[in-house]
């Protein structure tokens, strides 16, 4: 095996030693990538420099991954150059660009569960080294980038942050002059975030150039040095965030003024709908999250949201929630009923509504049309007759929903899988919502979904929460839960702290309780929370 010597040695490098925003390190020049007839990537031209961090903004389907991946080779263009430090390359695969010096950290991460931090780092390294060297590696990178980390421990004892920083390290160990972030700060507490903005404002001073995509325009204005705006495939503008508001890069992405949140008083009498009383659950997967004593009651007229970091209970609660799985201990009533033994069909029947996480597979078969994946859930709605589809009841649903909720689509029999993110996150949720809920719960609404596609969800939950509904968000993005949420609770390893008022709390003190509830926390919460509804 190869000695660490294999791993190139970064801590040699300075702010001085690599000149810094004069010294072009990509550029893009006429790059355009079509599927069938569709031009993900018309024309692109994209100028990255040395030390600068660059943020990539558009819309769900305005061609931001395509590109990414061209740069990083798991796309070729069908024309256009790639020049690398002012020479042109072709970047044929992966392989190819971490040998050039670019590296890439998609937002889902690919490590595996039963491995250790080191174990994983070794398995995406293009070159060997022996376990010792590598070990020693991790550490003087994670201290030397404020990304600490143990080599030794099982990843799937890790917080998704510290996941997080072990696919930045296994980066960083290729010594990449230039590195791919794809929403990185989207499972991060608020504290996380700003120790991974160190880190990135660390390497640029260190002349590693950073291409940021990302749909939380306030981090780009905060962080970014330059930012190229794409809509439809085109370059339509090269802004400097710090120098535009966040309503400006919005109006750049979506082409018109973005409208503003309306929140209603309900006018109507609050009453409890949904409950959950010392719900404890032990998980059936190894690297599950217990549930322990979970009490939790939403009512008509508002918006409960749930706050936390992925991995802490939150499936494990959506499948008690929706009837997936049931609970042993404790009660989960509906209305006064008592529905922890029903099944998720009889609890729609009742009038629960569900949006699950993940919208191919759970909230939409992908190789379906729109109209078949209406009648999953909504057959109740008189699409069925005798055990019949009325096929043209279905249509007039299907079609019902896609004018209302401004779904993009070729129809009512368009498949699901045609549909980008956004477009069927508006479809499952306006599909859930014409069913007009007693009770709606909805996990993750806006996720990986563009600025203009998520104000229009989010408005939506408050406008149908005002209707009298009682709506349960859960969501790792707090921004949201405080634009939408009446009132916010964080899960972290499996327990559920007590509602607060979101006016009387802010992000630090709920990102705090997100990093983990303890005794001295949930006591605290507590007696902040003494008037709140429990």
């Amino acid at each position: 095996m190869h000695t660490q010597s294999s791993i190139h040695d970064k801590s040699n490098r300075s702010p001085q030693s690599e000149p810094l925003h004069n010294q072009v390190r990509l550029e893009l020049l006429n790059v355009s990538k079509s599927y069938n007839t569709l031009k993900a990537n018309d024309c692109i031209d994209l100028k990255v420099n040395a030390g600068q961090i660059h943020a990539i903004l558009g819309e769900n389907g305005a061609g931001k991954s395509t590109l990414m991946k061209i740069i990083y080779g798991a796309t070729k263009a069908d024309q256009g150059q790639i020049l690398w430090n002012g020479k042109e390359v072709c970047i044929d695969n992966p392989a190819m660009a971490r040998k050039l010096g670019i590296g890439m950290v998609y937002q889902h991460f690919s490590l595996f569960e039963t491995l250790t931090v080191a174990e994983n780092i070794l398995l995406g390294l293009d070159q060997k080294i022996e376990a010792k060297a590598l070990h020693d590696k991790i550490i003087q990178v994670s201290e030397q980038y404020g990304l600490k980390v143990d080599p030794q421990r099982e990843v799937y004892s890790l917080s998704v942050g510290e996941r997080q920083r072990v696919e930045i390290i296994r980066c960083l160990l290729q010594n990449p002059s230039l590195i791919i972030l794809d929403e990185p700060t989207s499972v991060l507490t608020p504290q996380a975030v700003q120790q991974l903005f160190k880190t990135l404002k660390l390497l640029a001073s260190q002349g590693v150039s950073i291409l940021y995509i990302s749909h939380k325009l306030h981090e780009i204005k905060a962080l970014c040095d330059e930012a190229t705006i794409l809509r439809n495939g085109k370059v339509t503008g090269y802004v400097l965030p710090s120098e535009n508001s966040t309503s400006d890069l919005a109006r750049l992405m979506i082409g018109r003024e973005l409208p503003v949140y309306q929140h209603q008083d309900f006018e109507g009498t609050k009453k409890k709908c949904f409950e959950l009383s010392q719900v404890s659950h032990r998980s059936d997967d190894p690297f599950g999250t217990h549930l322990e004593q979970i009490n939790l009651s939403i009512y008509s007229g508002e918006i409960t949201g749930i706050a936390g970091i992925s991995g802490n209970g939150q499936a494990e609660l959506l499948s008690l929630l929706s009837g997936e799985d049931t609970t042993k201990q404790g009660q989960i009533i509906f209305e006064g009923q008592d529905i922890s033994k029903m099944t998720a069909g009889q609890r729609r029947d009742l009038g629960l509504g569900f949006v699950p996480e993940e919208r191919l597979g759970r909230g939409a078969v992908p190789n379906m049309t729109l109209a078949q994946n209406s009648l999953l859930t909504a057959f109740r709605q008189g699409l069925t007759k005798f055990g019949l589809i009325q096929f043209e009841k279905t249509k007039k649903f299907t079609a019902q929903c896609i004018e209302k909720f401004g779904v993009k689509a070729a129809g009512v029999n368009a498949e699901a899988r045609s549909l980008s993110g956004g477009n069927l996150q508006k479809f499952i949720v306006g599909r859930e919502i014409l069913q007009q809920p007693k009770v709606l719960i909805i996990s993750q609404p806006t996720w990986g979904v563009d600025v203009g596609a998520s104000m229009f969800i989010r408005q939506t939950l408050i406008d149908l929460s005002r209707q009298g509904v009682a709506i349960l968000v859960i969501s790792e993005e707090l921004e949201e839960l405080f634009e939408i949420s009446d009132k916010i609770c964080v899960l972290a390893s499996g327990q559920l702290s007590d509602p607060m008022p979101t006016t009387e709390t802010n992000a630090e003190q709920i990102g705090l309780l997100m990093s983990g509830i303890t005794a001295e926390t949930k006591t605290v919460n507590s007696s902040l929370n003494k008037n709140a509804h429990v």
